[in-house]
């Protein structure tokens, strides 16, 4: 069986519903490919008595046959039970499976793709809701499990449920895909021995999604992986970007429409310039639509330093569909050896860079680690400063706001070797304090921090303006 990478907190929460002297109903969600599926089959492998996923546009009659099957597998038997006519007839029937299986010990009941089952008139939730509440909820031996990679959807109907499933959920999870530590020590179990810097390539391209990086194969430098896997005629993520937000929105394309126009902006939008720039309405239904890429990791919001939600910024956050967008959507070049190519560009040497933010700001736990304040209260944030006449602009798009009266403003450069700091990027560092400093009125001190890969080059320029020091090894830590 394939070893369970990472997910320390997810097992740690899992673990308690196997103690629990309740019955349990957990849900995860999570953007498709990360994950979910495997978490609980392999963490709950030896409870498991009945697993049962649903299809994405399937009938309900499919559905519901679907579900009848995996009650035959379950019970190994060679005469199948009747085909449910409804929901509540399929749960009846899932009853009387489980009872006789439920002992000393705790047993698990697990649904995939729960949000699949729900289609509109199935009458799926109600009779879920009726099967927990009268049956479900009063077994203590009983663990209910259920994923959905419509994160919305779970979050809307199954956690913030405010009809028969109110305050039901006893455990939630929000998987993730995997940090660069999490990336590094799976690729190492399968004998995928690459050094930081080329994983660090690959999470650029892929992120950390398992499903992708699970297709690299030991021997292949990274930049031999994002060839085979996004260049070549079979390659699994040249079709990938379209089958991925269709299979998590109803109305993806309005999706794919936001998520195309924060990549052409990497230093983010606000929502007035989301909606202009994508012709939305105001209202609650651009709302949704934000909170549902928020919720399936696509998107984050991030808050101005000294500002409220209001003034938030959006920014596309996964790494594969920037990398889609830029190089895979509108390549004319295909075929064994394009990537080799386009690595060597101007136009990936300037979006690495903004690629390298995006993961640092993924990982600014390993950061603050690196600084030594862990556990020093600090608010993260972002920073810009519109340019007015003759006045210069700036822009800090990672700012450590420190409860012990200091700020880390976190310089983030990408570099295939040790990080050299000139004169006219001393002055634009110095610059960029000045200004922030006047426009903000802070009286906290200000500690300049570089983030690079390799670390920056001792120089008169860095010695008399670099505070602090964080590398790419920093950012793999645990």
């Amino acid at each position: 069986m394939e070893k369970l990478i990472g997910r320390e907190s997810e097992k740690k929460i899992l673990q308690q519903t196997l103690v629990s002297k309740e019955a349990e109903l957990v849900a995860v969600y999570g953007r498709r490919r990360v994950g979910k599926t495997f978490l609980i089959r392999q963490f709950y492998h030896k409870q498991l008595i009945c697993e049962f996923s649903g299809v994405h546009n399937a009938s309900v009659q499919q559905q519901l046959e679907n579900f009848r099957n995996s009650i035959a597998i379950a019970l190994n038997s060679p005469i199948p039970p009747a085909v449910p006519k409804t929901w509540t007839e399929a749960f009846l029937l899932l009853i009387k499976f489980s009872t006789p299986l439920l002992g000393k010990e705790k047993k698990v009941i697990f649904f995939d793709e729960f949000p699949w089952l729900s289609s509109h008139k199935s009458g799926f939730l109600s009779a879920f809701e009726y099967f927990w509440n009268s049956w479900g909820s009063k077994q203590p031996q009983l663990i209910v499990a259920i994923c959905g990679s419509a994160a919305s959807w779970m979050i809307q109907k199954i956690v913030n449920n405010k009809g028969g499933l109110h305050n039901r959920i006893t455990k939630k999870i929000r998987l993730l895909p995997f940090t660069l530590y999490e990336t590094s020590v799976y690729l190492h179990s399968k004998s995928v021995n690459l050094d930081t810097y080329q994983i660090l390539h690959i999470y650029m391209a892929f992120g950390g999604v398992p499903h992708y990086l699970k297709e690299i194969t030991k021997g292949e430098s990274a930049t031999q992986a994002i060839d085979r896997l996004c260049f070549t005629k079979d390659g699994l993520l040249i079709g990938e970007f379209n089958n991925l937000y269709h299979s998590l929105f109803e109305m993806a394309d309005r999706h794919i429409i936001v998520v195309k126009a924060l990549a052409a902006k990497p230093s983010g939008l606000t929502r007035k310039e989301i909606i202009k720039a994508c012709n939305l309405h105001t209202g609650g239904t651009t709302t949704r639509l934000l909170d549902e890429l928020i919720q399936s990791a696509f998107v984050n919001m991030y808050m101005p330093f000294q500002k409220n939600t209001r003034d938030g910024v959006y920014k596309l956050i996964d790494e594969y569909s920037l990398f889609y967008l830029k190089f895979i959507e509108h390549t004319r070049a295909t075929g064994k050896g394009t990537w080799m190519k386009l690595s060597t560009s101007q136009s990936w040497k300037s979006w690495s860079g903004s690629a390298f933010e995006g993961i640092c700001l993924k990982h600014t736990n390993q950061i603050k680690h690196a600084l030594g304040i862990s556990g020093v209260y600090t608010e993260e944030s972002a920073w810009r400063s519109t340019p007015e006449k003759k006045e210069k602009g700036a822009q800090i798009d990672l700012l450590l706001d420190r409860q012990d009266g200091c700020i880390n403003v976190c310089e983030m450069k990408f570099s295939n070797a040790t990080f050299s700091i000139d004169k006219s990027y001393a002055t634009e560092l110095e610059n960029k304090l000045h200004v922030f400093k006047e426009k903000t009125g802070t009286k906290k001190t200000l500690f300049l921090t570089m983030v690079t890969t390799y670390g920056t080059k001792d120089n008169v320029y860095k010695t008399g303006i670099i505070q602090n020091e964080v590398t790419m090894e920093d950012l793999f830590k645990r």
